[in-house]
């Protein structure tokens, strides 16, 4: 009886993705020029970086399916300011875990200036990276000395620079202008600016006034009431000049 001979049928994988890469090994093994060779590499590089970016976005659209919610966990009260928000380490153990699931990591640098400057660096784990910055003056109020201005001034930058890189919010506070439910909150009374400038331009030295133009403002912030914010600042800079020349 013949024997009979099997063959073997090669299994069809499909089309193969065509890279820089493949492309490069191609003329390597071709015994390309250099000339060549650098070119296929800078197209190599190219394309790991728009992988990277696309990489990156496609994360943080995933992040913002299931994003955390951040509440404020911490209750602020001195003087005429009242007010709660949510600490950094509560906004950063919100927030990492889930950007650590889609192969994201957060880091800080900071410098200074004139004012202090916070970037909140996101980075994939492909290599790119996207870049948040805010800036500020020192926080001076409640007597603190000037490291811990500055070291209240970094921190409160982290938790925003961190909260902006994401796109989120803590529960409660204003978005584009908006209260977290959605309703536009009431812009603060013409009374009440007329009180907090009164307070400002008669502060009797530079400590008092920062305090009562940092309550004015906070104030100001949790309406989200960018004109009344910005009248409090030029009081605010009008009286330390007086101040200033009468030390």
């Amino acid at each position: 009886m013949a024997s009979k001979t099997s063959k073997l049928v090669p299994i069809d994988k499909g089309p193969v993705a065509v890279t820089p890469l493949s492309l490069l090994q191609i003329a390597v093994q071709q015994g390309a020029d250099v000339d060549k060779l650098a070119k296929l590499l800078e197209l190599q590089e190219r394309w790991q970086v728009n992988q990277a970016r696309q990489a990156h976005n496609a994360a943080m659209a995933k992040f913002k399916q299931r994003p955390p919610k951040i509440t404020k966990n911490k209750h602020v009260k001195f003087d005429d300011t009242e007010y709660d928000h949510a600490t950094l380490d509560h906004v950063v153990g919100a927030i990492t875990k889930t950007l650590s699931a889609v192969g994201i990591n957060h880091r800080w640098r900071v410098s200074q200036s004139t004012e202090i400057a916070v970037t909140c660096v996101l980075t994939h784990e492909m290599g790119h990276s996207e870049e948040t910055t805010l800036k500020a003056s020192p926080d001076t109020s409640g007597s603190k000395n000037s490291i811990q201005a500055i070291g209240s001034t970094v921190t409160y930058l982290q938790r925003y620079t961190l909260l902006a890189a994401v796109g989120m919010a803590a529960a409660g506070m204003d978005n584009d202008g908006r209260a977290a439910d959605g309703e536009q909150k009431p812009k603060t009374s013409e009374a009440r600016v007329a009180e907090c400038l009164s307070w400002i331009k008669e502060a009797p030295d530079l400590v008092a006034l920062q305090r009562k133009f940092v309550g004015a403002c906070q104030e100001a912030q949790k309406l989200n009431d960018k004109d009344a914010e910005a009248q409090y600042i030029r009081a605010k800079d009008q009286r330390k000049r007086v101040l200033r020349a009468n030390l």
